[in-house]
């Protein structure tokens, strides 16, 4: 096993699995803290059996997924064995009533419960339930299903009620009892519940950001908000606590942005514009997460006439990275673009024409902050509270107000000499 794979493994509740050097899948496992309980493997211990032994001299490579929570990762853990079925995942006990979440079927609306006894005496009407698990921690599946009553809001109700209950009120139920949804509707929350509980999660991120896209095309912007809020809480980005030094989140964003080693240099690029005048551009620089003011780079728009935002970054990294290959300065560990995939994709372009088709660069779209890699259609969600994205805002907002600063500089000088002329021709 690559001892720097185990050092880089992050200090982050998810889920782990333990591969062969074949790719074959010997372990799965859920924890609180993946870097911990993946090293307590790895560790000399005189408590270690015999099976955990003989699995840890085979183990070749470890993947991982990040989760939200260890409760999360239970979820996660349970669907990815039922899928796998790994030879180090000791089967449970029959003697034991291990827990499983019942999602109810043969309902007009359906509800997940914790349940007991997988398929035996099935009150009437649950005929047909779906089961997920066993799950061995009842108390970690309680949080498990408090957080997927808070995701997808379905009824907890044995017998529908007259009027909305405290649940309808508190957002964890959309009230089937007095029709405040459709059946078509709420069918669909119970199918992405599924696809939730079957570990289909980037899935379902996909059909729900399709859906929020096609809500706010339709201006339909309180649906499009309840769908940005169900995708921020299914988001594998996790909230990690405020105390978070700048130098971890850079080593997060090494982790969630796929890159090969911490982006310690990173450059923003912002572009600046009314209605098409005085339009400027640019670039900030961060180092270990903090500004660097002597990098930062303004740019007057020159070869760009009227509104074209696209130009008008292809003009700015044109120039920025022109330049940096010319005097031969300091490349940045990532790029990050003010705009959505037209905007990324219009800097890409420039950067593969110039050679630099390997720098790692993302866009973050303004209207829902999501975050677009080069290789990916999809965006990364990010919880709003995640201090990823918070450090990703705030290089994007530096940029702007660099970028803004310059334009209004422009903007007075432009005033004051058409003052001058006017007091010339007096």
């Amino acid at each position: 096993m690559d001892k720097e794979k185990l050092k880089n493994i992050p200090d982050l509740p998810g889920v782990y699995i333990m591969k062969d050097s074949d790719g074959g899948i010997l372990y799965i496992g859920k924890a609180a803290s993946l870097k911990n309980r993946v090293l307590s493997y790895f560790r000399e211990r005189a408590d270690i059996s015999q099976r955990i032994s003989m699995m840890v001299a085979k183990a070749a490579d470890i993947g991982f997924f990040v989760t939200g929570s260890e409760a999360e990762a239970l979820i996660l853990e349970a669907a990815l064995i039922k899928k796998h079925k790994p030879r180090y995942n000791v089967a449970l006990k029959d003697d034991k009533s291990y827990p499983y979440l019942e999602l109810t079927k043969n309902e007009d609306f359906p509800r997940l419960l914790i349940t007991r006894r997988k398929g035996v005496y099935l009150p009437a009407g649950r005929d047909g339930s779906l089961f997920y698990g066993p799950y061995t921690d009842v108390k970690l599946l309680r949080k498990a299903l408090g957080v997927m009553k808070r995701i997808f809001p379905l009824r907890t109700c044995r017998r529908m009620p007259k009027r909305p209950c405290l649940n309808y009120r508190i957002g964890q139920c959309y009230a089937p009892c007095v029709e405040a949804i459709s059946k078509d509707a709420y069918y669909d929350i119970a199918k992405e519940l599924k696809m939730f509980l079957n570990g289909d999660r980037i899935g379902l991120i996909e059909n729900l950001s399709l859906k929020m896209r096609t809500a706010a095309a339709a201006k339909d912007y309180e649906k499009a908000a309840i769908l940005r809020d169900r995708i921020s809480a299914l988001s594998v980005i996790p909230k990690i606590k405020l105390r978070i030094t700048s130098r971890n989140e850079i080593e997060e964003l090494k982790y969630l942005l796929r890159l090969k080693r911490p982006p310690k240099r990173i450059e923003a690029f912002d572009i600046s514009d009314i209605s098409g005048k005085e339009a400027v551009g640019s670039m900030v620089t961060f180092i270990d997460g903090k500004p660097s003011k002597d990098d930062y780079r303004k740019f007057k728009i020159r070869s760009v006439e009227g509104i074209n935002d696209y130009e008008m970054m292809r003009e700015i990294v044109r120039r920025r990275y022109e330049r940096v290959k010319a005097e031969r300065l300091p490349s940045p560990d990532l790029i990050i673009i003010d705009g959505g995939k037209g905007h990324l994709n219009a800097a890409v372009s420039v950067l593969e024409e110039l050679g630099f088709a390997k720098l790692p660069v993302i866009g973050i779209a303004k209207q829902f902050e999501h975050i677009y890699l080069k290789s990916s259609k999809e965006p990364i969600i990010f919880s709003h509270s995640s201090p990823i994205l918070h450090l990703i805002q705030r290089l994007r907002d530096e940029a702007h107000r660099f970028a803004i600063s310059y334009h209004h500089v422009l903007r007075r000088k432009k005033i004051q000499d058409q003052f001058a002329r006017l007091d010339g021709r007096g």
